[in-house]
């Protein structure tokens, strides 16, 4: 995909953040309007009380694994690139790292992405936890947790970056990457038809999956025509997180990027498509909604996520969808680690409130 259109009149780093800004703002927009939530969708299924949020999340995780392997298959993106195959990874860090993200998820009630996305529709809870995360994440990457996060990294690691695609470790060829993908889809769509989804939520479920395969043909695509180097990556929340903190309390301490356009991109998106929605509302803490819960799940969140390699759409979805092996343990730690905490904390509590836990 040719770039030089953009990269000549603006220039690299302007390029960079303005496609990190399109990808992050259509990951907003539909995020916000088919809610999106991966606790949710982990919650419906361990209390059996439907499939609504499942079928949007495994049309989103179908559609984003659909598009970036069917974008691989065309030519258009070597998978082999992607931050999560090209380097060495951590089986420990995915399996410690997504028990406790996936704890986090259900004390904050959403993963950082859901509560970027309700902060900017005016949930002062999302806003308190995601203040937390993002500066318990800063500390795991180059700050006082980091010594702790790499030791708990260290303990299984896997160096050969050929076992990290998933597909090399089932025995399986490049190729098969679309064939499963089509057949995730086909479950997704079953699952979604009972269901019976609005067309919000189909729309919604798709255009996430759709920016997350458009994060990773960007990023690849400047990798190739930029002088500087780029680093081949789609939609995360924790890195990204620590990083725009850092840009904001010290401008230039951070270069400019995909991620630094692509946090702002999420919050505009979900901002005007609550708007548009009229969905805009002032929420503040209230009976069953505590501090101390949202900032332990927050620090959780954060410090998991940085162990795990990624949140619930980093490592979950984008790193799902080019079948990075830990990205793969990872999804199945963190959801094992929202159903247990789900059924320990919020199991108990009355009818009334479950119904508030599922909403996100």
């Amino acid at each position: 995909m040719d770039m030089t259109w953009a990269i000549d009149p603006l220039g690299e780093p302007v390029t960079f953040v303005s496609v990190g800004l399109l990808a992050g703002m259509l990951f907003g927009v539909c995020a916000q309007r088919s809610r999106f939530c991966m606790r949710a969708a982990v919650v419906e299924l361990s209390r059996g009380t439907g499939v609504n949020r499942t079928a949007v999340w495994m049309i989103a995780f179908a559609g984003a694994v659909l598009g970036t392997q069917g974008l691989a298959w065309s030519g258009m993106l070597e998978v082999s690139e992607a931050r999560q195959l090209a380097s060495a990874g951590s089986l420990s860090g995915a399996i410690i790292g997504g028990l406790m993200f996936g704890a986090g998820m259900i004390l904050t009630r959403g993963c950082p992405g859901r509560l970027l996305v309700l902060a900017a529709n005016g949930n002062l809870r999302a806003l308190l936890a995601g203040l937390v995360f993002a500066v318990v994440a800063q500390a795991s990457l180059r700050g006082v947790l980091a010594p702790v996060r790499e030791s708990l990294a260290g303990l299984w690691v896997v160096n050969d970056p050929s076992v990290q695609n998933a597909l090399t470790v089932l025995g399986l060829g490049p190729n098969w990457g679309v064939v499963l993908a089509g057949v995730f889809m086909a479950g997704a769509i079953l699952v979604a038809m009972r269901a019976r989804l609005s067309a919000w939520a189909w729309i919604g479920g798709v255009g996430v999956g759709a920016a997350v395969a458009l994060g990773w043909l960007l990023t690849y695509s400047l990798s190739l025509q930029a002088f500087d180097p780029v680093t081949v990556e789609s939609l995360s929340f924790t890195g990204p997180s620590a990083d725009m903190l850092m840009l904001l309390l010290s401008p230039g301490a951070v270069g400019l990027d995909f991620d630094t356009g692509m946090i702002p991109g999420v919050v505009l998106g979900s901002f005007l498509a609550a708007l548009l929605g009229r969905e805009i509302k002032l929420e503040s803490f209230t009976a069953g909604y505590s501090v101390p819960r949202y900032i332990i799940g927050a620090v959780l969140l954060a410090f998991g996520g940085m162990l795990a390699g990624g949140c619930a759409i980093g490592a979950g979805v984008s790193g799902g969808a080019v079948f990075a092996l830990t990205a793969w343990t990872a999804l199945v730690f963190m959801s094992l680690g929202a159903a247990v905490t789900d059924l320990i904390v919020d199991r108990r509590r009355r009818p009334a409130a479950d119904g508030a836990v599922a909403v996100g």
